[in-house]
């Protein structure tokens, strides 16, 4: 399973987080063994991104919030793109992955999940918290 891949799945966990509002290992658990994932790289994968965005979920909003234009809050944002942009800062921040690579498959998941202007709106926020 590539890297893609298990972001997408990753993505589409912490959008039903974000939709049920509850976030626990348990729920991780049950995820993964409803998707059947097996890949050892990928359940180590989603297990990161559960802890990584649990444990800096606060300094991730904060950071969205910082860069959001004047006249938005976070809460105008919709939970498809609210994942997304939570995955991309988590792998940018405290992966280290390289932004360029995160910020693609940040917007190819706003193209395949989003709202017609998502791409565009995730790139924009995460190309501000680049800058910074």
């Amino acid at each position: 399973m590539n890297r893609s891949a298990v972001r997408e799945l990753a993505f589409k966990f912490i959008y039903g987080t974000e939709v049920q509002k509850e976030y626990s290992k348990e729920q991780l658990d049950l995820f993964i063994e409803d998707n059947e994932i097996k890949d050892e790289s990928a359940i180590n994968y989603m297990n990161s991104v559960f802890n990584g965005i649990e444990q800096n979920k606060t300094e991730i909003l904060d950071l969205i919030k910082a860069n959001l234009k004047k006249d938005w809050t976070i809460e105008r944002i919709s939970k498809v793109n609210l994942a997304i942009l939570e995955i991309a800062i988590y792998e940018i921040k405290y992966q280290e992955l390289p932004f360029k690579v995160a910020i693609n498959e940040a917007v190819e998941l706003a193209k395949k999940y989003g709202e017609e202007a998502a791409p565009l709106f995730v790139n924009g926020v995460l190309a501000s918290i680049v800058k910074e």
